[in-house]
């Protein structure tokens, strides 16, 4: 299969790697022409993923055009902030394409997940997202890991089992697509208050209570957006709620573990300057969504108030207490 994969990040090189090792011929694409020269010369790139060497049948390009010409499927594997811009660049190019979406977040401003962006700026239905818990430096390793796909177009669930299920990553299907986007998304909001009571020198014990009484929150955003419920169960639910809120490896919870620390607000703009926080970002957005819909979702509005408001991170102690 030829497959085109935008982006070049750590979670793209993983992708490339399990491509590869399912013998696709891969062609991937980075806007910056330093970064296209780099990976041809260096074979990747190890401040993202140490040790980890592209394999010599990858193409490198910065072509947009080159990177969606005759290939069978499409993958987005770039951060949410960029994909407006990335599809506007595709959309002379695409007709009826099957594209998968391993991009994670909603974006500002419009509060569009990434499957809407998609189908708002090109010209198909065959849009697949996969979702769930993987670290790029853990899918290069080829131990067991586990993703949830999610697709109206039985086709391109099939090209995307054939391009990335094989002996150690298992995919599980469904068509609630927006269900899996909004766990992808939320899973990084709950992680840093995850990452709050790591700063706050929170026992294991709460840590867990936090992590429940999240998944009761995640059901109730689903239900909210007519999502089915159980897919907090999913990969994408539980599985990705359960990495991302447990380990210094997500962004998220050490931006959290930072607030939480009660640092000067200079210190945490200055994080945020220098480092890509989705959640942080994807938190802003779902604020204002749940806002338009009148839905009140307690633990939201809290982490809201401490991320981006300022307040006292210590008040997550007392809410999980008396939370209702």
């Amino acid at each position: 299969m030829r497959i085109g994969l935008f982006g070049t990040g750590a979670y793209g090189l993983a992708l490339s790697s399990i491509l590869v090792n399912n013998k696709h011929e891969v062609t991937m694409w980075t806007k910056f022409e330093d970064e296209k020269n780099s990976l041809i010369e260096n074979k990747g790139n190890d401040n993202l993923l140490p040790g980890y060497k592209l394999d010599d049948s990858i193409k490198i390009t910065n072509s947009v055009e080159e990177c969606i010409k005759d290939k069978d499927l499409l993958i987005i594997a770039i951060p949410a902030a960029f994909v407006d811009g990335l599809c506007k660049e595709m959309e002379p190019f695409i007709d009826g394409n099957h594209i998968l979406i391993a991009t994670k977040g909603i974006e500002q401003g419009t509060g569009l997940f990434m499957n809407q962006l998609v189908e708002k700026h090109l010209n198909t239905e065959n849009i697949a997202v996969i979702s769930g818990p993987t670290f790029a430096i853990d899918l290069v390793s080829k131990m067991p890991a586990g993703l949830s796909l999610a697709s109206k177009s039985p086709e391109t669930i099939i090209l995307v089992r054939q391009a990335l299920q094989n002996d150690y990553l298992k995919l599980r299907d469904t068509d609630d697509v927006v269900g899996v986007e909004i766990c992808g998304s939320i899973k990084n909001v709950i992680a840093l208050s995850a990452g709050m009571l790591e700063g706050l020198k929170a026992n294991e014990t709460t840590k867990a209570m936090l992590i429940a009484e999240a998944m009761h929150d995640m059901e109730a955003i689903l239900d909210a957006f007519n999502c089915n419920k159980r897919t907090v169960l999913s990969y994408a639910g539980v599985g990705d709620l359960l990495l991302t809120c447990t380990s210094t490896k997500s962004r998220n919870f050490s931006f959290g573990k930072l607030v939480g620390e009660k640092p000067p607000r200079e210190e945490i703009d200055e994080y945020l300057k220098t480092k890509t926080v989705e959640g942080y970002y994807t938190l802003e957005s779902i604020y204002q969504l749940l806002k338009d819909k009148e839905v009140t979702i307690p633990i939201i509005d809290l982490i809201y108030e401490i991320a981006v408001g300022g307040k006292d991170p210590e008040l997550l102690l007392t809410f999980l207490v008396v939370k209702a």
